[in-house]
């Protein structure tokens, strides 16, 4: 340990910048400099707390990389990440180098693949929130008055000021230091947001993987547990572990979970691989503000892509109920991605995506050429912020969806299609027409539990077969320049 400013700060040993050619031992390096200051805190914090205010202020520092490139030269690659743009220095702050090791390695190898250049870990000058440090552990931090002095005299606590979303969001471009970002998130939005994950889902974030499904209903839930315990039964499926809330494993079909005595916010769900590429499901529940919640936190993980498979009003007197609609743009009229993606910004349909989406419904359907058109439209999805829109004046909503040519409205799939493309994550969305208040045809009780019965395990097998599509995609082609601007991160 050393003595900060005169004594009056208690700091771990900081080790000297060190070089790395090698991603693997770059990451080796950042797990111990974040294991040293996770323990630091994490024995400090107990002291405290046994022996009182320890007269003097307690920190330690997040592990950054930091890189410098000195050359104009293009790099010749298919990736759109990976390399910088420009010569300068670029770096970053890192938290929970465990759960992000294969990303972080893959992440640090093409830079030093592609520049020619050595990547530098130490630690930074962003302090580490006590929170963040023992989060996971036993130790439970005490609410502001619990004890006899306030705890932010002494450690460091999570700062919104620099827990914010400026650099995915094009705000900022560089640090005080002069450097540019290297990842999309600091280490402490990511941490904040790992925080929220467990919170609202009631599933440790090393749970999650790399392809999520967003709904609105508990049907769709049921239907992903059944569809879990099948492919457990399957030793070729390639799935080893169904993951519940309460983080909650079976690895074998006839594993029992127990019924959560208070569920989340956010049920979730996860149908785990080896390799990390299984299926995530997330019942979001009804609305913009959890859909925008939801993905502004499972974004920090970097997943391979997220889907939405809801249901949705029919907006066509040709459709049914039970025919599917792949959205192929968005109306936002959802407001709570305004400030942060203005509704002017154009959010493109992702090829890969929706090939993939219609091949599964294909597949499940086995239907072809017009019989598959019958039951798939394909066109605009209105996304709003008001589920009883039908009880307005008619000519304000009723027009605006005429002259967007919307087929379908909803209030989830704009919002998650919107914070995919400002996150970088690609995104996609079909749903199920439920209902058809246009057309005399209103989501009733009767009528949703026949549809229900009917159509959720058909819609649910979809999304699986889609993701499952989108798993053998090569990662060039799917994290494609679409998403990505003329200034961006290296990392992905």
């Amino acid at each position: 340990m050393q003595d900060d400013q005169n004594s009056a700060i208690l700091t771990p040993d900081a080790p000297a910048m060190e070089s790395f050619t090698n991603a693997a031992e770059a990451v080796d390096r950042l797990e111990l400099l974040y294991f040293q200051a996770t323990r630091f805190l994490s024995e400090q914090f107990l002291k405290t707390v046994s022996k009182g205010h320890p007269g003097r202020r307690i920190r330690a520092y997040y592990p950054e990389i930091r890189l410098t490139v000195t050359s104009f030269d293009k790099i010749d690659t298919r990736l759109a990440f990976g390399h910088v743009s420009a010569p300068g220095t670029y770096a970053t702050t890192v938290t929970r180098p465990d759960l992000f090791r294969n990303y972080l390695i893959q992440q640090i190898e093409l830079l030093i693949r592609n520049h020619g250049v050595t990547v530098e870990v130490g630690l930074s000058d962003t302090p580490m929130p006590v929170h963040f440090a023992v989060s996971g552990s036993e130790v439970a931090i005490p609410q502001e008055g619990v004890m006899d002095f306030s705890l932010r005299d002494v450690f460091d606590v999570p700062d919104l000021v620099t827990t914010n979303d400026d650099i995915v969001n094009g705000v900022m471009t560089r640090y005080d230091d002069g450097s540019a970002p290297l990842a999309p998130f600091t280490a402490q939005r990511v941490d904040y947001s790992l925080a929220r994950l467990s919170h609202y889902t009631a599933t440790d974030p090393t749970h999650f993987q790399n392809h999520v499904l967003f709904t609105n209903y508990q049907f769709y839930v049921d239907e992903f547990e059944a569809y879990a315990r099948s492919a457990l039964a399957d030793p070729t499926s390639g799935y080893t572990a169904f993951v519940a809330t309460g983080n909650q494993i079976i690895t074998t079909p006839d594993g029992v979970i127990q019924p959560c005595p208070k569920m989340p916010q956010m049920p979730t769900y996860h149908l785990k691989r080896a390799d990390g590429n299984g299926i995530t499901l997330v019942n979001i529940g009804v609305g913009p503000s959890n859909a925008k919640t939801a993905t502004d936190h499972i974004a920090v993980l970097r997943p391979h892509a997220w889907l939405m498979v809801g249901h949705c009003a029919g907006l066509r007197n040709s459709q049914s109920l039970g025919d599917f609609v792949l959205a192929h743009a968005y109306l936002r009229e959802d407001h709570v991605l305004d400030d942060d993606l203005p509704v002017w910004v154009p959010i493109p349909a992702l090829a890969e995506i929706q090939i993939a989406l219609e091949k599964a419904v294909a597949e499940v359907t086995q239907l072809e050429g017009y019989e598959l058109k019958r039951i798939m439209r394909t066109g605009t999805v209105a996304t709003i912020d008001n589920r009883n829109w039908e009880l307005r004046d008619q000519s304000g909503p009723v027009r605006r969806l005429s002259q967007s040519r919307a087929v379908a409205l909803d209030m989830e799939s704009a919002t998650i299609a919107a914070n995919g493309f400002r996150f970088r994550v690609p995104y996609g969305t079909l749903l199920c027409v439920s209902d058809k208040p246009l057309h005399g045809e209103l989501k009733l009780p009767g009528m949703a539990s026949d549809f229900y019965k009917t159509q959720v395990s058909r819609h649910l097998q979809i999304g699986i077969r889609a993701m499952e599509r989108l798993r053998e995609t090569p990662i060039e082609r799917l994290h494609s320049r679409k998403l990505r601007s003329f200034e961006e991160t290296a990392f992905l």
